[in-house]
Parts: C-alpha cells; sequence; structure tokens
C-alpha cells in the first residue's frame, strides 16, 4: 500500500462525525445514508419545527423498510440512535465533514460557510451540496479554502446510487481523495466533475427538456406523443413533460435559466417560452394538481380525452432520434471540455437520473456516424448554433473511434 493510499485510508477512518446543514428532503435524506453508514450525524435547522417534522418521517420511513424486510427493528434503531437533531450551527463544531444542503442561493451560502468555519477544526471538510453554483465561488469565502468540496446527492437521496464529487481549483488532493473514498464507503457511486455550471447530470439532461419543448414548439407533436416516444422507443421511465411535472416547472425552468446565463447565453441551453409561461400561470405540475397533464388530489394523473392517449407513431421515431442526438452531442461536449470521464459520464447519466443507458455507449450503439450526419442534418435545416456538433464526435467520426472498446 502506497504512503499516499494510506493517509487516505487512515483519514477516511477518522470521519465519523458528519453535520448536515439543513432539514430539507435533500438534507434528512443525506443524514439517514450516513447515519446508515455507521456515522454519528448532527442534523442542523433553524427551524426548530423542521427539525421534529423529519424526526417524525424518518420514523415513518424506517418502520416502512422493516415491512419491507430491508432492516431489522434493531437497525432502525440503530440508524435512529446515530442522528442528533440540533438548532445551532455551533453543535456542529466537533464534526469531521460537513454538507450543506439549504436553498440555492450562492450568498446565502457563502455566509453560512463564513460561520462555520469559526467552530469547526481546521481538518473538517465543509462539502456543499449545490446542484449547480459555482464551488470556488462557494470555497472563496473560507480562509482554508482548500478544505472545501462539492458533494452532490440525487433526490431521493437515500435510494439513488450517484454522488457528483466536484473539487474546486482550491480543493486540495487530499480532500479529493477522502471525499471519495468516504461517499464510496456509504455504498454510492461517485462521478468526479469538473466545477462547471450543472456539473455532469444537470448540464447533459438539459436536451431532454430542451428538445422536447421545442419539438413541440414547432408544432410537431403534443406532450404526450413526445412523451410516449421517448418511452416507447428509448426505454426512459419517464418522458420530459411528465418528468417535467414531477420535479416541478418552476424548479426545472429555473436550473435551464441558471445553466443559459452561467454559460454566457449558449444558445444549447436556451430556455422555452412555454415552460416560462406554465411557470409563471402556477402550472408547475402535480404539486399544483396542472402542469403539462392535469393530476387529482393524490398527485395522480387525469386523463382528459382519448385524444390524450393517442399517439402519432410515425411521427415517433423522428422525436426520439432527435432528442437522443442532441443528448449523446451534450454528453461528448462533457467529454470534449474534461468535465469528467466517459465512464463517470455514463454512471451519472444512469444512476443519477435512471436513463436506460449511458449516452456515449449510446452513441457506440448507433454510430458515430449516424451522430455526426443526424446533428449536422439539424443544423442544416435551422442553420442555429444550438445544433452544432461537438468537435469530439467528428473527430471520433474522422478517425474511426469509439467511447468504449
Amino acid at each position: 500500500m502506497s504512503n499516499q493510499q494510506s493517509k487516505i485510508d487512515n483519514r477516511q477512518s477518522q470521519i465519523t462525525r458528519v453535520g448536515i446543514i439543513g432539514a430539507g428532503t435533500m438534507g434528512s435524506g443525506i443524514a439517514q445514508v450516513a447515519a446508515t453508514a455507521g456515522c454519528q450525524v448532527k442534523l442542523y435547522d433553524t427551524n426548530k419545527a423542521a427539525l421534529d417534522k423529519v424526526e417524525m418521517a424518518l420514523e415513518k420511513i424506517l418502520t416502512r423498510l422493516i415491512e419491507k424486510g430491508r432492516i431489522n427493528a434493531e437497525e432502525k434503531l440503530r440508524i435512529q440512535s446515530h442522528i442528533q437533531y440540533v438548532d445551532s450551527l455551533k453543535s456542529l463544531g466537533d464534526s469531521n465533514l460537513i454538507i450543506e444542503a439549504i436553498i440555492e442561493n450562492i450568498n446565502i451560502k457563502r455566509q453560512v460557510f463564513l460561520e462555520l468555519e469559526s467552530y469547526v477544526a481546521d481538518d473538517c471538510i465543509i462539502a456543499s451540496n449545490t446542484s449547480s453554483l459555482s464551488i470556488a465561488s462557494i470555497a472563496a469565502s473560507l480562509e482554508k479554502s482548500e478544505r472545501c468540496i462539492g458533494i452532490h446527492f440525487f433526490n431521493p437521496a437515500p435510494l439513488m446510487k450517484l454522488v457528483e464529487v466536484i473539487p474546486a481549483i482550491q480543493t486540495s488532493k487530499d480532500v479529493l481523495d477522502t471525499s471519495v473514498a468516504i461517499i464510496s464507503d456509504w455504498k454510492k457511486t461517485v462521478a468526479i466533475a469538473k466545477d462547471t455550471p450543472g456539473f455532469i447530470v444537470n448540464r447533459v439532461a438539459r436536451p431532454f427538456y430542451g428538445e422536447a419543448l421545442r419539438i413541440y414548439e414547432e408544432g410537431l407533436a403534443d406532450f404526450a406523443t413526445i412523451d410516449h416516444s421517448l418511452k416507447t422507443l428509448g426505454g426512459f421511465r419517464m418522458g420530459p413533460f411528465e418528468l417535467m411535472d414531477f420535479i416541478g416547472n418552476d424548479i426545472n425552468y429555473t436550473v435551464t435559466e441558471t445553466v443559459f446565463t452561467a454559460f454566457y447565453f449558449d444558445p444549447r441551453y436556451k430556455p422555452a417560452f412555454t415552460q416560462k409561461r406554465f411557470a409563471e400561470a402556477g402550472y408547475l405540475g402535480r404539486k399544483s394538481g396542472k402542469g403539462y397533464y392535469n393530476y387529482d388530489e393524490n398527485g395522480k394523473r387525469v386523463i382528459q380525452s382519448d385524444s390524450e392517449e393517442s399517439q402519432n407513431n410515425g411521427i415517433a421515431e423522428v422525436i426520439f432520434n432527435r432528442v437522443l442526438v442532441m443528448l449523446i452531442n451534450e454528453a461528448a461536449d462533457a467529454l470534449f471540455l474534461n468535465i469528467a470521464s466517459a465512464k463517470d459520464i455514463d454512471h451519472a447519466m444512469t444512476k443519477g437520473v435512471n436513463y436506460p443507458k449511458g449516452l456515449l455507449a449510446w452513441a457506440d450503439e448507433k454510430g458515430i456516424d449516424w451522430c455526426v450526419e443526424t446533428m449536422d442534418n439539424l443544423y442544416n435545416e435551422y442553420h442555429e448554433d444550438r445544433y452544432r456538433c461537438s468537435p469530439l464526435l467528428r473527430k471520433m467520426k474522422k478517425e474511426g473511434l469509439r467511447f468504449f472498446k
């Protein structure tokens, strides 16, 4: 064993006390993951009522796991005993690792980190669960910025396998290696991502929503037909409009707008007026009872008419190929710009958002020639930079390469 590996293993073994900031869905989920892995967890929130609610919710979650045979009563008590609920940030002072999971507002995060640093030891790792904000900017709020890193879980954290680990340019190698080791020890699949807007998943997934909206706005197909095409031909669990309704049109639109702005208004990430208007109208999806579809009080979709169930199979392949090639192109460009490795990009999409296949493996299956020609056909039709082919795909076609052997 190398000295470096021995050092990582030693540091990892010392991380037994974990602080979580924020008792929302994500924070409480991460607390459950860490406690299940055997860590002593302190879950912090300024709202005592929110902490009480999380404690009651965890009781129900663990009871259901017992009913399903996933854990026994002894394990339930062990997990519960490993979580302490606190309403003072100073209470996290003895933590080895702290993960912040609060509102996606960089100024608020920086203020919290600045205060937090005065309470913790010099070797405490301070991480943000942000889904798209700059880790470098967050780290800059700390005197010891090398201790800061992005550790991005996916919702629901106890069930989703993927965790994106994002080092800032300030992050030390020791902090990166230790973070990867501890998250892997929590039985999660780690994908290391470059500190760029959206990291891997929220960047690469944008065409799934954006191109579907564009197809609708062109009048090529309705919501149900587009969803049907992606599910039937692509094997996606949910169509893009079902998924946007599930996420919430307000949330999904904000992420798209944030990524678009962060990439200096690159037309590939341009938001759609359709989604903006739906969000403005309060048609947010399941949580509001109306989005691209209508829902009952239990969040179950209500079929409005026979026409909503009818599907135009003649156009299905056109829709599927157009969305798929845009996703592949985005994944290829992420690899071209060294956002992550090919393996991590494909793992991120299958483990983070349950895509049926890794997009780069899908590109190999469809053929690199097909990818380039399909992108070029779209560009020739629209003459928009939105449809520019990734230089990596073009190079691979010329040299007869594949993403995986």
